[in-house]
């Protein structure tokens, strides 16, 4: 289990460390774009680029944290640093959302069409590549996050989405200003802040969960309840209770076996009921099984 850790630590920093270069080269790149081609859009687009690489930073410390050994003072390890890390960068996310509406209805609020300056070629063309980076970079770190079930790992997904999103809005305003439509740029970015923003909730609530002890879905436990009852000595499941704790789910079970039983006897039963499920479903970090006499 330690080696599987490690195997998903050093995949989780890796793919960390590659959102940050590609990130960082993309900022750069859309912000000259933004500048010589007289785009705002494309200037306020590089920001959001810049704010994933702190996103990322937030990233690798949870990730980091969370991977540190039980010790004194935490005994059951420190996984939750991950969902924390999690809810973090998710209010990060509603925040760039918000922002980024904000900052659209501003526009059209306050259009002036004699002070705007019309953008070229170049802001269309970045506009253009960071949608086709961060889309590849959204997929490449969702498999990753799914892979290795990174809480942390799928908001930094999810982020990569929302710079592509953003990225469609001025590449739509760019052409319509182009085309002499420009208050098309603002009324992209106030739909687009939508889907951030849904986004931004559906990972703070999954995080959120995994902070509070949510039990396992139920297609889980009703799976985990067949394998109990059919290991052999097993004469009935009498109660099951599961738990999320970051990444790793616990599980405490009772059942009954027969009375006249050796201590010995009961003992083999619990543990092939232990070894079942931890074999059956790699996240289960400990199961817990009482033996009641029957």
């Amino acid at each position: 289990m330690e080696n599987k850790d490690y195997e998903n630590e050093k995949t989780a920093l890796e793919v960390s460390r590659i959102s940050i270069e590609a990130n960082a080269a993309l900022s750069v790149f859309k912000l000259l774009c933004g500048i010589f081609g007289r785009s705002a859009a494309m200037v306020s687009d590089a920001v959001h680029s810049l704010s994933d690489v702190l996103s990322t930073l937030v990233v690798i410390v949870g990730i980091k944290l969370a991977a540190r050994k039980s010790d004194a003072d935490h005994s059951y390890g420190h996984e939750r640093f991950e969902p924390v890390a999690a809810v973090v960068l998710s209010c990060m996310l509603m925040a760039v959302g918000i922002l980024i509406g904000v900052s659209g209805i501003s526009k059209i609020i306050n259009y002036d069409s004699a002070a705007y300056s019309v953008p070229s070629a170049a802001a269309a063309v970045a506009a253009a590549v960071s949608i086709i980076v961060k889309e590849i970079m959204f997929r490449y770190t969702k498999s990753a996050a799914k892979k290795i079930n990174s809480d942390a790992l799928m908001v930094d997904a999810w982020h990569h989405r929302s710079d592509a999103l953003s990225s469609i809005g001025s590449l739509i305003g760019i052409i319509g200003a182009m085309a002499g439509f420009p208050l098309l740029d603002p009324i992209a970015a106030v739909v687009i802040c939508f889907f951030i923003i849904r986004a931004a909730y559906e990972i703070f609530r999954e995080a959120a969960d995994k902070l509070v002890d949510k039990a396992c879905d139920e297609e889980t436990e009703n799976e985990m309840k067949k394998i109990i009852r059919e290991t052999e000595g097993v004469i009935s499941l009498d109660d099951i209770k599961t738990r999320l704790f970051g990444a790793k789910i616990y599980v405490d079970v009772e059942i009954s076996a027969k009375k006249d039983l050796y201590l010995s006897e009961a003992h083999n039963i619990a543990q092939n009921v232990h070894d079942n499920i931890k074999q059956r479903f790699p996240l289960v970090k400990d199961c817990m099984v009482h033996v009641n006499p029957k």
